[in-house]
């Protein structure tokens, strides 16, 4: 049996190898649990969208394409919403989110904000040249020039295809939305534009071509009730953005996991069709030059 005084000498050794061993394995872990924490929180890709349509819709559309993404990057995607338009782009700035569905208007705020730190990757085919509605159930409204003194709902104040785009034809037909119609509003969203103006709260609204053609295929809308008068030119919109600071290995595999999607696979047809695209193409921020200065010109870009 060991002298009593042997045990109270081995104690502290034992403290002290413990300690060292435990520091032995925080060096190997990457010396703080901060670092864990950051290589945990890389293998997650945050994802969302400005909110232009319901939440429930945007969720639904999404999470085809979220699965689809995880196996191109090997990453779990988890798709965050936000509250407006304004949280789309601050998410991404403030590194909250790492990728976000934009529309043209949004990209160039984002642009803007965060001194050209976001890539834009990818956009629909149809985006190249996309286009808003004006709608109206009033039998009196046949052209923009009509609208002098009627009731008016844009979209989100943020909006590309709902405010921004409308108000410039608007403008080019001479007409100032805040000093010529009668009173705007702002639905906030493309299918609230369109109960807003079937439920006769406004006379007339302007929305998203795509929303528009959705809703009449889903037959949401009576199109004996409201009608499309003006459809806009076409112009550059949505597309998908990342910010700078992603590593170039993981842009490239989102990259090309978009480019890869193929409408004679049926699974890939699913994603597209919920996307309302053909297909995706790359894009650039040299495209959103002509949105940026429509944005100026409105006096809606500081």
């Amino acid at each position: 049996m060991l002298p009593t005084h042997s045990l109270h000498i081995s104690r502290p050794s034992r403290r002290r190898s413990t300690a060292l061993l435990a520091a032995g394995l925080l060096g190997l872990l990457g010396f703080s649990g901060v670092s864990i924490a950051q290589s945990q929180a890389q293998q997650v890709l945050r994802v969302s969208a400005i909110p232009d349509e319901a939440p429930t819709e945007l969720q639904r559309k999404f999470k085809p394409l979220g699965a689809y993404l995880e196996k191109k990057t090997g990453m779990k995607v988890e798709f965050i919403p936000v509250t407006d338009y304004a949280a789309s782009v601050e998410g991404l700035i403030n590194k909250k989110l790492d990728m976000v569905w934009f529309g043209g208007f949004t990209f160039v705020q984002a642009k803007v904000r965060s001194k050209d730190q976001v890539i834009p990757l990818v956009q629909r085919e149809e985006d190249e040249k996309f286009k808003s509605v004006f709608i109206t159930t009033n039998k009196d409204i046949h052209k923009l020039e009509d609208l002098k003194g009627k009731t008016f709902t844009f979209g989100s104040e943020s909006s590309t295809s709902g405010h921004l785009m409308p108000r410039s034809y608007l403008l080019a037909a001479k007409i100032n939305p805040d000093t010529d119609l009668k009173r705007i509003a702002f639905s906030g969203a493309h299918d609230a534009t369109v109960a807003a103006v079937s439920g006769g709260k406004v006379d007339a609204g302007a929305l998203n071509i795509s929303v528009w053609d959705k809703l009449v295929a889903q037959n949401k809308v009576d199109t004996k009730q409201v009608r499309v008068f003006y459809t806009t030119p076409g112009y550059f919109d949505y597309n998908w953005t990342v910010r700078a600071d992603m590593p170039a290995e993981l842009r490239k595999k989102i990259t090309d996991a978009f480019l890869s999607l193929d409408a004679s696979k049926a699974e890939d047809k699913e994603i597209l069709e919920l996307q309302r695209a053909s297909r995706f193409i790359p894009t650039k921020a040299e495209n959103y030059k002509a949105i940026e200065a429509a944005a100026h010109n409105a006096g809606l870009l500081k």
